[in-house]
């Protein structure tokens, strides 16, 4: 299975389709077209896909001078409370502060649990967009916008 693939299957099984958060196998095709945007893919024990290990979870980020952005995190529910987000995080972080990045962003909805996640690895809020996300029941929802300085 190759890499679109593998991040493909855990999307499909790490987000609630109520919240709209999920992309399309086009939209993460084509944002992979682009030079600065990777995917970062790891096994049930946190480390970088080597092989045909299956994934457990991924990272899709951007990168522009300076700083990087992590576009969506997503990890298989069943692998969840592990340390595999947390460790994704890590990984992002480090690819970032070598590509020479000074700063990493990220972009959540208000609601999103991941939260704890994002501030136990040192992220902070930075700015808000009211009712920025709309769910499948037209509930509007805030997007809290999160840096970490590296």
């Amino acid at each position: 299975m190759n890499a679109l693939d593998q991040l493909m299957a855990v999307m499909e099984v790490a987000f609630d389709p109520h919240w709209r958060e999920a992309w399309t196998r086009q939209q993460v095709a084509n944002s992979l077209a682009m030079p600065h945007t990777y995917a970062i893919l790891v096994d049930a024990t946190g480390r970088e896909l080597a092989g045909n290990e299956e994934a457990a979870g991924f990272i899709l980020a951007r990168r522009a001078p300076g700083e990087e952005e992590l576009l969506l995190i997503g990890v298989r529910p069943d692998r969840r409370r592990r340390g595999i987000g947390q460790q994704l995080i890590e990984l992002f972080a480090s690819i970032a502060a070598e590509g020479g990045a000074e700063r990493i962003f990220l972009e959540m909805r208000a609601n999103n649990p991941a939260e704890r996640l994002y501030r136990q690895c040192g992220f902070e809020p930075i700015g808000r967009r009211v009712n920025y996300y709309r769910t499948l029941d037209n509930e509007h929802v805030d997007a809290i916008t999160f840096a970490r300085k590296l």
